[in-house]
């Protein structure tokens, strides 16, 4: 006679499934009460800060991070902060590299600039159309430095430039100083329809966009080419924690030059 599982423990794959996603439901939970205690003890320009969070970066797969991250009282690149009256304002847009250099870029600048990020992985010159309004929100930037490129690597030229176009003409109207951020190199992806080749494009359309508009550009592309099998993750776009220790460092100097 066949001895019988013991106690709780699921018979068959069905069971398993479905004691799986309860056990993830019930953390879920979990995270989402503490969460919420945690905003509701907050000052109300730190909980309007969330507010943005929780409208901006999507349920899917941002905010749950954020939402884990913040109960554990980690620093991430979306921490709420705090401006020093006397220092300049500047705003990072872009994509997971930039969120991916963004701590680094608040080091460099430490005393120096207020910095913050876009509430959102930027993606695309599509979402950046979409949603300029929201990342931009209602303070006065002195500085903004921006990025669209590696969730473009497959958009058309045309369409490419001409949204990149329209973007800069909308931050132009902030006042703000503005600097263009090259986009970092990809490798090639058979199996991702993705080549090195489509950013060496897209750069080159977008200094020519730039050159237009007079904006000076933050040559990241060249920076870390000679650095990537070191410094970036093998057959992914991102990059070691001493990649983006070293991009921060890079866009912190680029800012500089500008805000002193």
């Amino acid at each position: 006679m066949a001895a019988e599982p013991p106690k709780g423990e699921p018979t068959n794959s069905k069971e398993a499934v479905a004691q799986a996603a309860a056990k993830k439901a019930a953390q879920d939970a979990m995270v989402e009460e503490k969460y919420q205690a945690l905003v509701a003890r907050l000052p109300a320009d730190q909980q309007a800060w969330e507010k943005v969070l929780q409208a901006n970066l999507g349920n899917g797969f941002y905010l749950p991070i954020h939402k884990r991250e913040k109960i554990a009282g980690h620093s991430t690149a979306w921490d709420f902060v705090q401006d020093d009256p006397k220092l300049p304002r500047v705003l990072l847009i872009g994509d997971s590299v930039s969120r991916g250099y963004t701590q680094a870029v608040r080091k460099a600048l430490a005393g120096k600039a207020n910095v913050h990020r876009a509430p959102a992985n930027c993606g695309p010159t599509a979402s950046g159309l979409k949603n300029m309004d929201a990342w931009l929100g209602e303070g006065k930037w002195d500085l903004i430095h921006f990025n669209f490129g590696i969730h473009d690597r497959a958009t058309l030229a045309a369409d490419y430039t001409q949204r990149l176009d329209q973007i800069v003409q909308r931050l132009q109207k902030t006042g703000a100083k503005l600097i263009w951020a090259s986009t970092t190199p990809i490798p090639d992806n058979p199996a991702q329809k993705q080549t090195a080749e489509s950013i060496i494009q897209k750069n080159a359309l977008a200094a020519e966009v730039m050159k237009k508009h007079a904006i000076p550009t933050d040559d990241l592309f060249a920076a870390i080419t000679p650095h990537l099998a070191k410094l970036q993750n093998p057959n992914d776009v991102h990059f070691t924690g001493e990649g983006y220790d070293f991009l921060g460092a890079k866009v912190g100097e680029a800012i500089l030059v500008l805000v002193k």
